[in-house]
């Protein structure tokens, strides 16, 4: 996930947590509300911050929605003729899950909304649980959606959970418990799918997240981009094809965000567009444009296509999730070729090796990462005169690990297993995709199937 990060704070994040944090207490003193409120959201902050390791500004995120919750609450409250049981608390947790794509997150957020509501409109213990079991349903079943379709169902299934709990609580049923409880669970559930379905795309671009709706549009080939990219640029086109199935593969079985990196994957070279004849899958007769050209003014024209591509991708309005893939598919490496070259060449003195490493940042994410070595070993197969299974492995394995000891993987979060894990998974769907056919014997009216 993109929120993690080491335990340094900036000066600025910390102003702004505290300014919040005292907002906050300000807030409950005069609106009446106990003033352990503050202190709980202290404590959810803490747990991010030092144990899950994530953003100031998601917490910022995170309290917004807790506080658009707490003052929901409050509103109710004031109107002491209406069901309180009506209050969509499950929908926070259900936001949280589709926006940032973390099931440890959205059960403290499901938790935190149960017990900051129960605390300003005066729930018990049995109250707060039946929100909460409420929320985690909604959470479990909204994780992965693909279609608007599954938010209908998570808020039936919210109502259901909500429902059971207070019959389980309640288990004499008469007309009171009928009007005033049962009815308003089952109506809550579908009052939270109606909340996610109208808040997500607001929250979306307020918080610059991305759910797996907009991604699912983004990798529709109808999108502009993509149908300039197939005009423009078609090598690029069918190279992002490949990289965008095989990093999907590793994605799935690390437990990455799969749909993420295949729509990140997709986008990674749109810069290529801008001169695609100086890059080799876009070159359709044998000469290479960089045989006129000295090594330097080719490292030019290649560093040029990140900084294209991102300008590209502002143009088009690309989520920042998806801008990210563009520089840091190539992290920090070195483009050897044009190196080497220099250095046959005979370049100006005082040439170094960091002047032809590409600018980065290296991957900061899991996604881009795998996307990177998609990305290499897609290029090095492809350049490999046979194509069968142990040398197809031989060359996966020594990319992955040359990337690894250059230290473009340092600043990610994968580890040595799941590194091994993708490998595994690129060599299984390499040799697949370059599998050998039978030679069918020539003779009249003989073709291959």
């Amino acid at each position: 996930m993109s929120s993690l990060q080491n335990n340094s704070i900036s000066r600025d994040q910390s102003i702004m947590v505290a300014v919040t944090f005292l907002a906050l207490v300000i807030f409950c003193y005069f609106s009446g509300f106990p003033l352990i409120i503050p202190l709980l959201v202290f404590f959810f902050g803490v747990h991010l911050f030092y144990f899950k390791k994530v953003k100031p500004r998601l917490f910022l995120h995170l309290s917004l929605l807790l506080a658009l919750l707490v003052f929901a609450a409050h509103a109710l409250k004031s109107y002491s003729h209406l069901i309180h049981f009506y209050l969509p608390i499950a929908s926070i947790a259900m936001l949280t899950m589709l926006l940032f794509n973390d099931v440890q997150i959205s059960f403290m957020m499901a938790l935190m909304s149960a017990v900051l509501a129960g605390i300003i409109l005066g729930f018990d213990i049995n109250e707060m649980l039946i929100f909460f079991l409420g929320g985690l349903a909604g959470v479990y079943k909204v994780r992965d959606a693909r279609t608007r379709g599954v938010l209908i169902e998570a808020g039936i299934i919210v109502s259901i959970i909500q429902v059971i709990c207070a019959l389980l609580i309640n288990p004499v049923i008469n007309r009171d418990i009928l009007m005033y409880i049962v009815k308003p669970l089952a109506i809550n559930g579908l009052l939270c799918a109606v909340v996610v379905i109208a808040s997500a795309k607001i929250f979306e671009t307020i918080f610059g997240e991305i759910t797996n709706f907009t991604l699912l549009e983004l990798s529709d080939s109808s999108h502009p981009l993509m149908k300039r990219m197939v005009v423009e640029a078609p090598g690029s086109y069918h190279h992002s094809l490949i990289v965008s199935n095989l990093a999907e593969a590793a994605a799935d079985a690390i437990d990455a965000h799969s749909l993420l990196v295949r729509v990140g994957a997709y986008y990674h070279d749109i810069g290529k567009m801008v001169k695609p004849e100086y890059f080799t899958e876009n070159q359709l007769v044998t000469e290479n444009k960089h045989d006129e050209l000295e090594p330097s003014m080719s490292r030019l024209v290649i560093f040029n296509h990140v900084k294209e591509g991102i300008d590209l991708a502002h143009k088009y309005h690309l989520n920042n999730r998806i801008i990210d893939f563009i520089p840091e598919h190539h992290g920090t490496s070195l483009m050897h070729y044009f190196y080497q070259r220099a250095l046959a060449e005979g370049q100006p003195e005082g040439l170094e090796e960091k002047d032809y490493r590409y600018p980065g940042p290296k991957p900061q994410s899991k996604e881009t990462a795998i996307v990177l070595l998609a990305d290499s070993v897609e290029g090095a197969t492809r350049a490999l005169d046979e194509h069968t299974p142990q040398r197809i492995e031989d060359v996966v394995r020594k990319v992955i690990n040359n990337k690894f000891i250059d230290g473009q993987l340092d600043e990610c979060n994968l580890t040595l297993r799941e590194i091994d894990t993708i490998a595994s998974v690129f060599v299984r769907v390499l040799s697949a995709m370059y599998h050998g056919r039978i030679k069918y014997p020539e003779g009249k009216g003989t073709l291959p199937a």
